[in-house]
């Protein structure tokens, strides 16, 4: 058994082990998936991960080999519907702790933390998900918000939270995020700027975690208690925080200028509104010039000593890759291409592209190239890479008839250091559910 074939035994495996006994993952556990079907517990979650963004009647032809007894669109919607939400998740962590993560000096793992949109179809009666009318749309639209912890050196997805779009909270996200991480390693979180709050940060310190957070000039301004601020600093900023404005009750008055209120309708998880209690919170501010003229804030609690001004600059630029990822996990793989207007069912299907590109990325980082004398070193081309992979775990046989290493090594892209674009911000629509591409 190759590589390849060994890490879709082990996804298969972890599917095979839940449908042995899935009481803990339906909705009720002493009827669900207990009766022969056409589409049973394992082939349902077999489907939902290797399933394209075409049509369901198509996806699903194309799953049974077109087979005149193919399960019908209903059948299928009947089956997923009995799913709990915590199905998928599970089977991704499960997935996950196969492949030990890539590590940075032997103990720390990067973890990139952003959010990203789904357009999902039309639906103005969702309050909770409806945008009206307005200049980004004329009818308005539906979206869903997600939160995801990737790990940079591993190309992996680790953990997600999807949010309606109307309620979305980030700061919430990663606080929970942070809480639930699991996995060996200590984490490193970084974050842009969506994601600098005292509430992250202090979740971060109390679960043992490090933390490096991109911050505008007015946070750091308001913390170093500068009215402007010079091209370099590295220091320390040390805070005392409050929910009483009162000075009398204060347990530190000679250290007023470090004092800091939280506001009674601002989540802060360790003071409670109304109460006279204190927390104490170190923050090392580094503030770096990227270009002549442009500068940037980070926040961390990463130590001096360890970690210098270069090694933070180079943390946040691998930051970029979690961007990338999402080109990969929309387009290549056809996470926009949803199937369903219920956000339970869009939330299976966005869970199932994790899975499978994680399962692609486990792949890949396994394939070597060999490099020549040109003027570029090359990589993987991960997107062609994805394509070969899914149609990899779609083959029914056990042995392909092609040498996937060798494939998706001979697809290659050089890499270039230094390039730099614009980013730009396009609104995609939904496809229609029935003129999807094959």
């Amino acid at each position: 058994m190759n590589y390849p074939e060994l890490v879709r035994s082990c996804l298969f495996h972890e599917i095979a082990e839940m449908s042995e006994n899935p009481r803990s993952y339906v909705k009720n556990p002493d009827t669900d998936f207990t009766r022969t079907r056409k589409l049973p517990f394992g082939d349902l979650i077999r489907f939902l991960i290797t399933m394209g963004s075409g049509t369901t009647g198509h996806e699903l032809l194309k799953f049974f080999d077109y087979a005149p007894n193919t399960v019908s669109n209903s059948a299928f919607c009947q089956q997923r519907n009995k799913l709990l939400t915590n199905a998928l998740p599970n089977l991704l962590h499960r997935f996950n702790v196969h492949f030990p993560l890539q590590v940075y000096r032997g103990k720390y793992n990067l973890v990139a933390c952003d959010g990203s949109e789904f357009q999902i179809a039309r639906n103005p009666d969702d309050p909770s998900t409806f945008y009206p009318p307005g200049g980004q749309s004329l009818k308005g639209f539906n979206m869903l918000h997600t939160v995801y912890l990737y790990d940079i050196l591993s190309k992996r997805y680790l953990d997600c939270v999807i949010q309606p779009g109307r309620h979305k909270n980030e700061f919430r996200a990663i606080c929970d995020l942070t809480d639930r991480y699991s996995y060996e390693g200590i984490p490193i979180f970084i974050g842009d700027r969506g994601f600098s709050c005292y509430n992250f940060y202090a979740h971060a310190m109390e679960n043992g975690s490090f933390f490096l957070v991109r911050a505008k000039d007015v946070i750091i301004r308001r913390f170093l208690g500068l009215d402007a601020l010079p091209d370099f600093i590295d220091t320390r900023a040390d805070l005392i925080l409050t929910r009483n404005q009162s000075k009398k009750y204060r347990k530190h008055p000679d250290r007023a200028e470090q004092y800091r209120y939280i506001n009674y309708n601002v989540a802060f998880d360790y003071v409670e509104p109304g109460s006279f209690d204190e927390y104490l919170l170190s923050l090392r501010i580094i503030r770096i010039g990227i270009m002549e003229g442009v500068f940037e804030n980070l926040i961390t609690n990463l130590p001096e000593d360890e970690f210098s001004v270069e090694d933070l600059k180079e943390f946040y630029h691998l930051r970029w890759d979690i961007e990338t990822s999402f080109r990969d996990l929309k387009h290549t793989l056809g996470a926009d291409g949803l199937h369903s207007k219920k956000i339970e069912y869009i939330t299976q299907e966005i869970w199932a592209r994790l899975i499978l590109f994680n399962f692609c990325a486990v792949i890949t980082a396994n394939v070597s190239i060999s490099q020549h004398d040109t003027k570029h070193l090359y990589q993987i081309n991960f997107s062609m890479a994805m394509k070969i992979c899914h149609h990899f775990i779609r083959f029914r046989g056990h042995d392909p008839p092609w040498e996937l290493d060798v494939l998706i090594g001979s697809n290659t892209l050089p890499i270039r250091h230094g390039r730099t674009y614009a980013r730009r911000h396009r609104p995609r629509l939904p496809a229609s559910f029935g003129y999807r591409p094959s």
